[in-house]
């Protein structure tokens, strides 16, 4: 038996192999959770279907996270198939590329509605019909950065979306936790995923992360899903409205400093 086992867990986000959420997709479904995706258009439906099917997922829908429609559209389906489910999971966040680089004060506002629309309050928007579906004991995890706390060159807008995203957490947590539903967030370290391709010089933080943190190492995949089935099982069950890093520890570190090219003491 599975830590997941018998539980339904519904996936937004999944774009690549390579993807957080897939990370998340393939630990849930070594614990026994059935899984059901969303995908955006045909060209994530080529990359999306087979990834699903590979973990013998039947529910794959179409559904733009911003459009309420849409997400109407899916639950009806995701009702019909499985009545009640347990997890839900947000992946989601989109910004313009141009306002992913150089200064924050060049954001423009429709660049700015786009990324908070996107990346914020699609949690909000996924939440509310997924409500009444989701079972006492439900779990609903999002994605968030530490560029929502603290300035990462280019991260830029999107570090203001998740601020925006990590707070509506908070609130979700408080209000469903009367229907004993949790909400909670990973803070996840850099990885080389297609979102974090956008974010101008995303190897120059690779780099400066590894160099930084307690464990001089990156986070993989792997360790954003198995923290994401802890959250979402009964283990957390006492557990919501937090926001818990996967980061090897970098969100402890205030200043680092290279010690090897640090200076001896100098010469007579």
């Amino acid at each position: 038996m599975g830590l997941l086992s018998g539980k339904k867990a519904f996936i937004f986000g999944v774009a690549n192999d390579r993807s957080i959420a897939w990370g998340i997709a393939k630990a849930f479904h070594a614990e026994g959770a059935e899984l059901g995706f969303n995908f955006l258009g045909e060209a994530l439906e080529k990359r999306v279907r087979p990834l699903a099917e590979s973990v013998g997922a039947k529910l794959i829908l179409p559904c733009d996270a911003s459009k309420d429609d849409q997400i109407d559209d899916l639950y009806k389906k995701v009702g019909e198939a499985w009545g009640k489910f347990d997890i839900l999971i947000h992946c989601i966040a989109f910004a313009n590329k141009d306002e992913l680089s150089g200064p924050f004060y060049n954001t423009s506002r429709a660049g700015f509605h786009l990324a908070l629309d996107v990346s914020a309050y699609s949690l909000t928007a996924i939440t509310r019909p997924a409500v009444p579906l989701l079972n006492e004991g439900g779990s609903i995890i999002a994605l968030t950065y530490y560029g929502s706390e603290k300035v990462i060159p280019n991260y830029n807008v999107m570090g203001v979306a998740k601020a925006a995203l990590e707070c509506s957490v908070r609130y979700l947590a408080y209000d469903l936790g009367p229907k004993a539903i949790r909400v909670n967030a990973i803070s996840a370290g850099p990885l080389k995923t297609l979102a974090a391709s956008a974010v101008g010089g995303i190897k120059t933080m690779l780099n400066a992360s590894e160099k930084m943190n307690p464990l001089k190492r990156n986070i993989t995949q792997d360790e954003v899903g198995t923290t994401a089935t802890y959250l979402a099982s009964s283990w957390a069950s006492g557990v919501t409205g937090e926001v818990l890093y996967v980061d090897a520890g970098a969100n402890i570190v205030g200043m680092h400093f290279d010690e090897k090219k640090e200076e001896g003491p100098a010469k007579a």
